[in-house]
Protein backbone atom coordinates (compact mmCIF):
# COMPACT_ATOMS: atom_id res chain seq x y z
CA UNK A 1 0.00 0.00 0.00
CA UNK A 2 2.92 2.43 0.82
CA UNK A 3 4.44 1.82 -2.85
CA UNK A 4 0.82 2.73 -4.05
CA UNK A 5 0.98 5.76 -2.43
CA UNK A 6 4.54 6.51 -3.28
CA UNK A 7 5.42 7.28 0.09
CA UNK A 8 7.71 4.54 2.46
CA UNK A 9 6.52 1.98 5.17
CA UNK A 10 7.92 3.75 7.85
CA UNK A 11 5.51 7.17 6.24
CA UNK A 12 2.64 5.47 5.94
CA UNK A 13 2.63 3.56 10.00
CA UNK A 14 3.10 7.07 11.59
CA UNK A 15 0.35 8.90 9.24
CA UNK A 16 -1.98 6.03 10.49
CA UNK A 17 -0.63 6.15 13.95
CA UNK A 18 -1.52 9.63 14.06
CA UNK A 19 -5.33 8.60 12.70
CA UNK A 20 -5.56 6.27 15.32
CA UNK A 21 -5.43 3.35 13.73
CA UNK A 22 -2.58 0.89 11.68
CA UNK A 23 -3.03 -0.77 8.38
CA UNK A 24 -4.04 -4.15 10.21
CA UNK A 25 -7.29 -2.52 11.83
CA UNK A 26 -7.72 -1.08 8.17
CA UNK A 27 -7.32 -4.44 6.85
CA UNK A 28 -9.81 -6.49 9.56
CA UNK A 29 -12.68 -3.20 9.31
CA UNK A 30 -12.33 -3.93 5.46
CA UNK A 31 -12.44 -7.51 5.50
CA UNK A 32 -15.37 -7.99 8.09
CA UNK A 33 -17.56 -5.33 6.41
CA UNK A 34 -16.61 -7.66 2.68
CA UNK A 35 -17.83 -10.76 4.46
CA UNK A 36 -20.70 -9.46 6.36
CA UNK A 37 -21.84 -8.13 2.64
CA UNK A 38 -20.65 -11.21 0.96
CA UNK A 39 -22.57 -14.03 3.35
CA UNK A 40 -25.48 -11.43 3.54
CA UNK A 41 -26.07 -11.23 -0.29
CA UNK A 42 -24.51 -14.38 -1.66
CA UNK A 43 -24.90 -18.02 -1.73
CA UNK A 44 -20.38 -18.41 -2.53
CA UNK A 45 -19.62 -21.16 0.25
CA UNK A 46 -18.03 -20.19 2.92
CA UNK A 47 -14.87 -21.28 2.19
CA UNK A 48 -15.12 -19.69 -1.18
CA UNK A 49 -15.59 -16.44 1.06
CA UNK A 50 -12.62 -16.79 3.25
CA UNK A 51 -10.22 -17.17 -0.10
CA UNK A 52 -12.09 -14.45 -1.43
CA UNK A 53 -11.30 -12.06 1.77
CA UNK A 54 -7.12 -13.28 1.71
CA UNK A 55 -7.73 -15.63 4.40
CA UNK A 56 -4.85 -18.37 3.92
CA UNK A 57 -7.35 -21.31 5.25
CA UNK A 58 -10.67 -21.60 6.54
CA UNK A 59 -10.08 -21.85 9.92
CA UNK A 60 -8.24 -18.82 10.01
CA UNK A 61 -11.28 -16.70 8.48
CA UNK A 62 -13.86 -19.02 11.43
CA UNK A 63 -12.03 -17.37 14.00
CA UNK A 64 -11.85 -13.90 12.68
CA UNK A 65 -15.37 -13.64 12.07
CA UNK A 66 -16.09 -15.18 14.87
CA UNK A 67 -13.80 -12.27 16.76
CA UNK A 68 -16.00 -9.81 14.95
CA UNK A 69 -19.77 -10.78 15.67
CA UNK A 70 -19.47 -13.61 17.97
CA UNK A 71 -21.21 -15.53 15.43
CA UNK A 72 -19.72 -18.44 13.38
CA UNK A 73 -20.02 -17.25 9.43
CA UNK A 74 -22.75 -20.37 9.37
CA UNK A 75 -24.48 -18.79 12.14
CA UNK A 76 -24.41 -15.57 11.30
CA UNK A 77 -25.75 -16.79 7.66
CA UNK A 78 -28.53 -18.66 8.80
CA UNK A 79 -29.69 -16.14 10.82
CA UNK A 80 -29.98 -13.79 8.22
CA UNK A 81 -31.82 -15.92 6.04
CA UNK A 82 -34.33 -16.46 8.65
CA UNK A 83 -34.89 -12.51 8.65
Amino acid sequence: MAHNLAISVRNLQRKLETEGTSYQQLLDATRKELALRHLKKTDAPIHDVAFLLGFSEPSAFHRAFKRWTGKTPQAYRSLDYNS
